[in-house]
């Protein structure tokens, strides 16, 4: 099937507005997906920024009451994504975070508002655009959730659907009581339905009733099987396991780019490598590390939760600075992680720094000038943290979970001497594990020919969409055939 349309539904989109990996992943797709003949456009809720950033865009559905008050859809175009836009004041007309309120916590109604995303979504699938009838429909974690759920109980002819887990510790499960704002028929509150656990489970939902289910590494395709990894979802899984893909994440090559990056102090490539050192130099003085060519620089770029092991590092902190280490942090997240690494860095300074927030230049400058980008996580879904270390030569040091088990070769001894390892694995998550790992890496950066190898392989390693993109079309293809 040539000239494939697909909607894309997700709840952000990078460079329109991001929190995390799902709106790079939302941003890049579409393009990698042109050279596969698939036209994809993105619905996301109209945020300020995201209104902002569109500029002059043209209506193309309107709603007299969309829960609560009227809202319309608009179309724009912003550098190579098509995107529509849902414009609900009343519900996404709110700076800052799209999910969290001032306080930190969620906003109370996010139940109504991304039920008014998925709707929405379900109807373009249904054909209500003339100009765009999409024949699949792409709804990306909980906040899409019940996309094919709007689809499955319309009544009326509608198109395949796919749904993509980025994390399935976020889950959207709210109380029955909003089942009845939703405009599903009665029929959908079952254990086959959206019904979870007494409430709805909007994750869940489009777990049971999309015609096919992603997510963004084979490894963590296994792992959301098992008890261990499956977040009370693992049984539903495994009776949809035919149905279930892993397939990696790729990166946009355009932004991740050493030779052009003009957030870099120096850009660099393979041929070029030794320059990276001035982003080094760069780094810890912005950071306020001191300045050293030959004290390996550790770093962190993530969001700040158990999740991620930064508990695990916190503990571990002391092994890198008595070895004559440094550590920089950027990321925010929970409180008390946040206090662990700011007593840090004030009893350590000139070692450790914190940087507390988000700054996209700032993440560039951080993977160009480390030595060693550190992923901790207990569970990983794909990570995209990984990617740019290699990508700029940054030696990722990863846990053996889900996407990182995929996307870094181990440089055991057997790796090293075939000259194809990119980084240091350990297992399992633990304090014991991830201090031998930085034992390794000391090591290998005491060998500046083995440390070299692994940047260039990091490097040289495909961490492009096209492998990621070929797959998803393939999918697209298949369901919309099985559809027709």
């Amino acid at each position: 099937m040539s000239g494939l349309k697909v909607l894309s539904v997700a709840s952000e989109i990078f460079p329109l507005v991001k929190t995390g990996g799902l709106a790079d992943v939302a941003g890049a797709l579409p393009g990698a997906l042109v050279r596969e003949d698939v036209d994809m456009r993105t619905l996301v809720p109209a945020y300020p920024a995201v209104k902002q950033k569109l500029g002059d865009a043209e209506t193309v559905h309107e709603y007299a009451d969309l829960f609560g008050a009227p809202a319309r859809v608009i179309a724009g175009r912003t550098g190579e994504l098509d995107i529509f836009a849902l414009e609900a004041p009343h519900l996404f007309d709110r700076p800052g975070n799209p999910y969290l309120g001032p306080d930190g916590t969620d906003w109370p109604d996010n139940a109504r508002r991304f039920a008014a995303l998925a709707r929405v979504g379900a109807d373009i699938g249904l054909g209500e655009l003339e100009a765009f009838r999409p024949h699949v429909v792409h709804a990306h974690d909980w906040q899409a959730g019940l996309v094919p759920a709007y689809l499955r109980y319309s009544g009326r002819p509608a198109p395949g659907s796919l749904i993509t887990i980025h994390n399935l510790a976020f889950q959207g499960h709210f109380p029955a009581s909003i089942f009845w704002e939703l405009g599903l028929p009665d029929a959908a509150f079952t254990v086959d339905g959206v019904e979870y656990y007494g409430g709805v489970g909007y994750l869940k939902a489009g777990l049971a009733l999309a015609d096919v289910i992603t997510t963004v590494s084979p490894t963590y395709a296994r792992e959301i099987q098992t008890r261990e990894f499956g977040m009370g979802l693992d049984g539903l899984l495994r009776t949809r396991a035919a149905a279930v893909y892993g397939i990696l994440n790729g990166i946009d090559e355009a932004v991740w780019n050493p030779s052009t990056d003009p957030a870099l102090e120096q850009t660099y490539n393979p041929l070029r490598i030794d320059m990276r050192g001035r982003n080094k130099a760069a780094l810890q003085k912005r950071l306020g590390l001191a300045l050293s060519v030959d004290r390996p620089l550790f770093a962190v770029v993530s969001r700040l939760s158990g999740q991620k092991g930064l508990d695990q590092l916190l503990h571990a902190l002391p092994r890198i600075v008595d070895r004559g280490g440094q550590l920089a942090l950027l990321g925010s997240g929970e409180r008390w992680l946040e206090s662990g690494f700011a007593d840090a860095a004030a009893s350590r300074p000139g070692s450790v720094s914190c940087v507390f927030g988000y700054d996209e230049k700032l993440a560039h400058l951080f993977q160009s000038g480390a030595d060693f980008i550190l992923l901790p996580s207990r569970f990983e879904p794909c990570g995209l943290t990984e990617l740019y270390a290699l990508r700029y030569g940054a030696t990722p040091i990863v846990s053996r979970v889900g996407g990182l088990n995929d996307t870094v070769i181990d440089s055991n001894e057997a790796a090293l001497a075939a000259g194809v390892a990119t980084g240091v694995q350990f297992a399992p998550p633990s304090v014991e594990a991830l201090s031998d790992a930085i034992d390794r890496a000391f090591s290998l950066h005491h060998d500046p020919a083995a440390m070299r190898r692994l940047r260039l392989n990091g490097m040289r390693a495909d961490v492009s969409w096209r492998g990621p993109a070929k797959r998803y079309a393939e999918l697209f293809r298949a369901i919309a055939r099985t559809a027709a």
